[in-house]
């Protein structure tokens, strides 16, 4: 299967790479014909879109063991919302702070908002899984309200939009790189696999088994926080992608985060590069905005999947 999900997303690289307003192809750029379109662009946002969904995509299947709960998932359930808000305090206190000063605030501002979703979560009846994606929409909903709110008393709102709106048209060398850390970061995410899983059995169970539930929590929110603030600072916000992914690679190869999150990632790189690639063909010249794209594949997919009816064995 990950042979399958490499090759599945080295096709779409290439076609990515071929796909532009000017029509020139790879052939072309090996001659050395536009080759700075492809290194200052094509290359770029290629990268981009796969950085970005892959990280987006394990940071949600992390987010879904703390909540233990397969209905949630960062971009909707509070920590996009709260990125986006520490994005624009940040803006309004220091407008001329560097892009590393403002990831700094939105990552802490989706720690805030994620610490905020699990103290809300905790006391739930684990008996009524439905409540959980509930609280976080409303909780990522109220949150989002609040920074319309300021936004719109700081006449702010086309820079909202831009946070708010993941799309790739701007992606340029020098303006997505970035977004190496959270490759780096996913990668990291990695050591923290077998741990997770325990963590997934509950907290009594977890720590019947010697694990420093505290300490892991604490590394997988900051996992979470840090992804999803560096998507957005970049690229803006993309749902869909913590949320789908997840749950069509644990159909696969089941709750193991060792053996799921190499394909979580390549999924989440997959769907996030192949929007792109549809929002560039359906309307060329133009381009509809890759967080458009993504969530009508999501929501399709994931109304797919919850009305599915489980094989009888």
């Amino acid at each position: 299967m990950r042979l399958l999900a490499v090759a599945g997303l080295a096709l779409l690289c290439l076609l990515s790479l071929t796909l532009g307003v000017t029509g020139t192809g790879l052939f072309d750029i090996w001659r050395g014909e536009n080759a700075g379109l492809f290194w200052e662009s094509r290359l770029p946002r290629t990268l981009a879109a796969v950085l970005s969904g892959g990280g987006l995509a394990v940071s949600g299947h992390i987010m879904q063991h703390l909540a233990r709960n397969r209905f949630v998932e960062p971009m909707t359930a509070g920590a996009g919302q709260s990125a986006a808000l520490g994005l624009l305090l940040c803006t309004a206190v220091l407008p001329g702070a560097a892009i590393g000063w403002k990831m700094v605030a939105a990552a802490v501002a989706a720690m805030a908002g994620s610490l905020g979703l699990m103290a809300l979560i905790r006391p739930l009846p684990p008996t009524q899984p439905l409540l959980v994606p509930l609280v976080a929409l409303v909780y990522g909903g109220m949150i989002g309200a609040v920074v319309t709110f300021f936004a719109y008393q700081g006449d702010m709102m086309q820079f909202l939009g831009t946070w708010m709106t993941g799309e790739f048209s701007g992606v340029l060398r020098g303006r997505y790189e970035l977004l190496w850390l959270v490759g780096i970061t996913s990668a990291l995410a990695y050591g923290l696999a077998d741990q997770l899983t325990l963590l997934s059995l509950g907290r009594p169970t977890a720590l019947a088994l010697g694990l420093n539930v505290r300490r892991v929590t604490g590394l997988a929110l900051v996992t979470v926080s840090a992804v999803t603030a560096m998507v957005v600072v970049t690229v803006g916000a993309i749902p869909f992608v913590g949320l789908v992914v997840p749950n069509l690679t644990a159909r696969l190869t089941g709750d193991n985060l060792r053996r799921s999150l190499p394909l979580t990632a390549l999924g989440g790189g997959i769907l996030v590069l192949g929007a792109d690639i549809l929002s560039r063909w359906l309307r060329a010249p133009y381009e509809v905005p890759v967080a458009t794209t993504v969530s009508v594949i999501g929501a399709v997919v994931f109304l797919f999947m919850i009305n599915q009816r489980p094989a009888r064995g």
